[in-house]
Parts: C-alpha cells; sequence; structure tokens
C-alpha cells in the first residue's frame, strides 16, 4: 500500500474497531428486560400494587434490568405469546395465584429451560397447581399456612447475591407457606425453618431457594405477603440479588447442599464418627417394627413427628456399643419429652423445662430415675442443645450444653424404658420417640474399647 494512502487507511480501520468496540459496550450494559407478572385467579394479595412499585423501583435504582408489567388476562395474552418473550430475559410471578390463562404453559416451560430466568415471589407456588410441569420447575407447591409470625430463617447459602446481605438468620414477620411437592435434593436452599413456623414443631421448612431448569435460571422466595416486608431494606436486597442472580449478572449456587455428615478433622482425629449419616435412616430402625414410622431424615436432622391422634416409635442403632462417648445437638419444642438411651439402657432425659426453679430427677439432663443434674442449664424451647456423655462400665459422665452436670455417676440398674436388663453386655444407641417430638443432629461417637 502507497505510504500516502496507509495513514488515512489505519485511521479507518480504527474507527472501525472503536465503533465495533463502543457497540459491543453498549451492548453488553444494556439492561436485561424482565415481564413482572400481577394476574391472579384464586385469592388476591393486597400487596400487590407495593410489589410492582418496589420490583419498579429496584429496576431503576440498580440499572441492571427494566421492567414491564401484565396485570391482566389482556396482557397477559399478549406479552406471555411465545413470539413476545423473545423480547424478555426473564419473567417475575409477584404474588401470582391459580391457573393463569397463558396462551402456551408448555411452550413457557421451554422458554424458560432454554436459558431465561424465572423469579417467584411468595403465592407464585399457588400458581398452577393443576399444572404438574410448573409445580416441578418452581420446586414445591403450596399446602398450607398458619397466622402471620416472626420467624428466624436460617441462611443456608451466605455466599449467595440473595441471602450474603442476611447475616446467618433472617428476623421476619409475614405469612409462611407450608408446601408439598417440595424435594431438598433438587434445590439450592437459601433460607429454611428448622421447626414450624406456628406449632415449632422441629422439622424442615423451606422459605426461599434457588435452582436450574436445564439451561435457565429459577429464584424463589416464599415471602413477601406484606406491604411492610416488601418496602423492608433486608427483603428488597433478598429480592433483587436473586433477580440478578436469575439474570446470570451475579454469580451463586444452584447445586443442592451436600447433606451427607463429614466431621471435621479435629474430631476425627479424636477418634469420632459419625452414628447418622444426615441423608437417611441407614443403620437405625425402630425399635417395633410395627410402630408408627414417625422418624425421618430432614435437611440433616433426624426429626420424630409425633401424630396428633398416636405417639411415635423409639428409634435404635443397628450397631452396638460397650464404652464410648457420644456427641449431638437435639432440639425440642413446647413440653415435649424424648430421652437419649445409652446402651439401650441407661436414659438421659431429653426435656423442655427452661425456666423451672432447680433441678429435678426427671429434668433436663437427668439420669432417669437415678440423678438429677446437679445445675439447671437448659435452653429456651425450639433452641438447640449440645449434649456429651461418656459411659464406661456403669459410670455416666455428661456434659450440657457447656457444663458438667454428672461426674462419673454410678448407674447400677437399667433406668425406665430400657431395652433389656443385660446391664453388662454391648448394646445400641436408642432415642426415645414415644412421648413427644424431637430433632437430633450432628450424631457422632467415640467408642472407648
Amino acid at each position: 500500500i502507497p505510504s500516502t494512502f496507509r495513514s488515512p487507511l489505519r485511521a479507518g480501520l480504527g474507527i472501525c474497531a472503536l465503533l465495533l468496540l463502543t457497540a459491543f459496550v453498549a451492548q453488553a450494559a444494556a439492561p436485561k428486560k424482565l415481564l413482572v407478572v400481577t394476574v391472579t385467579k384464586g385469592f388476591r394479595h393486597s400487596s400487590i400494587p407495593t410489589a410492582e412499585r418496589v420490583l419498579a423501583g429496584i429496576a431503576e435504582l440498580s440499572g441492571d434490568f427494566t421492567v414491564d408489567f401484565a396485570r391482566n388476562d389482556a396482557e397477559l395474552g399478549e406479552k406471555m405469546s411465545l413470539e413476545a418473550l423473545k423480547g424478555y430475559d426473564g419473567v417475575i410471578f409477584a404474588n401470582t395465584t391459580g391457573m393463569l390463562p397463558l396462551p402456551d404453559r408448555d411452550g413457557f416451560l421451554d422458554w424458560i429451560r432454554s436459558g431465561k430466568a424465572f423469579i417467584g415471589m411468595h403465592s407464585a407456588t399457588d400458581t398452577f397447581r393443576e399444572f404438574p410441569g410448573y409445580v416441578e420447575m418452581i420446586g414445591g407447591e403450596f399446602r398450607s399456612h398458619g397466622a402471620q409470625v416472626a420467624v428466624e430463617a436460617l441462611n443456608e447459602s451466605p455466599e449467595h447475591p440473595a441471602t450474603r446481605h442476611l447475616g446467618p438468620a433472617y428476623q421476619v414477620y409475614d405469612e409462611i407457606y407450608l408446601l408439598n411437592n417440595y424435594h431438598r435434593d433438587r434445590v439450592h436452599l437459601l433460607l429454611t425453618l428448622d421447626k414450624e413456623p406456628n406449632k415449632k414443631v422441629p422439622g424442615h421448612y423451606p422459605i426461599a431457594w434457588s435452582k436450574l431448569v436445564d439451561k435457565g435460571r429459577l429464584f424463589y422466595t416464599s415471602l413477601g405477603h406484606r406491604e411492610d416486608v416488601w418496602t423492608s431494606a433486608p427483603y428488597q436486597a433478598h429480592i433483587l440479588g436473586g433477580i440478578r442472580w436469575a439474570l446470570g449478572l451475579e454469580r451463586g449456587d444452584a447445586k443442592p447442599q451436600e447433606l451427607r455428615v463429614e466431621l471435621e478433622r479435629a474430631e476425627r482425629r479424636e477418634g469420632f464418627r459419625p452414628l447418622f449419616n444426615g441423608v437417611n435412616l441407614e443403620g437405625w430402625r425402630l425399635r417395633n417394627p410395627d410402630g408408627h414410622p414417625s422418624w425421618s431424615a430432614q435437611n440433616g436432622m433426624l426429626v420424630n413427628e409425633i401424630p396428633e391422634d398416636g405417639r411415635g416409635t423409639d428409634l435404635v442403632t443397628e450397631e452396638k456399643f460397650t464404652d464410648f462417648t457420644i456427641r449431638c445437638e437435639y432440639q425440642v419444642p413446647e413440653r415435649s419429652n424424648s430421652g437419649l438411651y445409652l446402651r439401650g439402657r441407661y436414659e438421659i432425659q431429653i426435656l423442655e423445662d427452661f425456666g423451672r426453679d432447680r433441678p429435678e430427677m426427671g429434668s433436663n439432663g437427668a439420669i432417669y430415675n437415678v440423678k438429677p443434674p446437679s445445675i439447671f442449664v437448659s435452653r429456651r424451647p425450639g433452641e438447640w442443645q449440645e449434649v456429651q456423655a461418656t459411659l464406661r462400665g456403669n459410670r455416666v459422665t455428661v456434659f450440657l450444653n457447656g457444663v458438667k452436670i454428672h461426674d462419673n455417676v454410678e448407674v447400677p440398674r437399667p433406668t425406665g424404658g430400657e431395652l433389656d436388663t443385660n446391664v453388662g453386655e454391648p448394646g445400641p444407641i436408642m432415642i426415645q420417640g414415644d412421648h413427644g417430638a424431637v430433632a437430633v443432629r450432628n450424631i457422632r461417637i467415640k467408642p472407648l474399647r
């Protein structure tokens, strides 16, 4: 190329490259487009107008996305046709209910699977309950709720954009859903309860999660019934983080967490091993094979649920032990009663008795029918308590909540409710289940001989 043309040509190429780069950056920075659906065919929440304003506000303030609205059947039919959906990056179901008149329900699910975002708030799980594909996609189905209540939602994923601002727990007053067709092993749990929100009975009650739907991303939170929840800063940060993750604007996990118990290295070095794997009842059996199967594994907990018109069943390890140290955590609701049996014969009492004046023979931590705890250290109902018990021969030492409450106490006989009276022989660990609700976790044992 002659030198007289070289400089203009280079300049032209440079301008073209700059224009292309500018177009690329502009395209990369262009806000995503979300369609917010607030159509209802069942109960209509009074908080929907607030939800619409909040979503519009956080969209504008963040600059990450814009929102369009489908507020009635006509707008739903127009904006959720498969052709119209091509213009959106995701859809928000904000407190929708019932069987929405979508132009193509299966096509909508295919659109999500192709790589789009789905965000659901509160009664999004009370939507399309007669459409199995949708229920499977969202990950749960509304069953019922009790009175609005204050709960402490536990943060199961503190690094996720939807929950990293909440700390270990999120205190919120709202209407809390109980769900059907929820599978813990299919979602990445974000927020959960370890007790029923109103009755406070131990168990796993999910609040929010993320998951992949083929190439698409789904974020759901059951919170958002109340106007003051929608206008609160923690909730707005919660849903904004979930929206940003679902749109692919922030990194965050969507894989189900591993529930199988893995002890810390220090405990392994001491010689401890898990007695409950965190996933299922492997290694355990019902004391009475014909008894009510009241025990289940729930989100890393062994949970005993008592039927309203019946009793539960004791749970026993398949393995037997002679001398050992056992450690575990347990939680009981108000007025509940259980017990940890060493060799199936010596009961360490588990009882909700917070606020009692003084320890008694049947108090929490007592060696039942033998000796009360030396000091009263019970925690409030619903709080996790830690127990460590060592059995050597017929002598028992117990720590409860970090305090030694029994020191080498001789227990010459079974304490009641035992499996048998063969005190000198090896025996299993047994957890009493016929009296009351209880949850137990982090059960580990160190055989001493």
